[in-house]
């Protein structure tokens, strides 16, 4: 699971590193996502991208990942992503 984070909006998706394809993807400008928050660049936002995330890594028979921050920090928006992903069911 890799993460990206910009100013106004936060990216998450599963990639198979073997065959460097991406499995499943949640961002805060997806339709799902993006018409129950504000903005897109805060911890509410980070949130929603992990349910969703972990919602769609569910329904493709996903359950164990790798976490991988990008280089960022755990705090804030990336630590609140990973919390939201694990309560959804996903194990890293």
């Amino acid at each position: 699971m890799n993460i990206f984070r910009s100013l106004n909006h936060i990216y998450a998706q599963i990639i198979d590193d073997r065959s460097g394809r991406t499995l499943v993807s949640a961002s805060s400008l997806d339709r799902e996502v993006k018409g129950s928050l504000k903005g897109g660049g805060n911890v509410a936002a980070a949130r929603a991208v992990g349910q969703a995330l972990a919602g769609k890594a569910k329904a493709a028979k996903l359950e164990r990942v790798v976490f991988d921050r990008g280089g960022y920090r755990y705090h804030g928006r990336v630590k609140a992503l990973a919390d939201a992903a694990r309560e959804g069911g996903l194990k890293f």
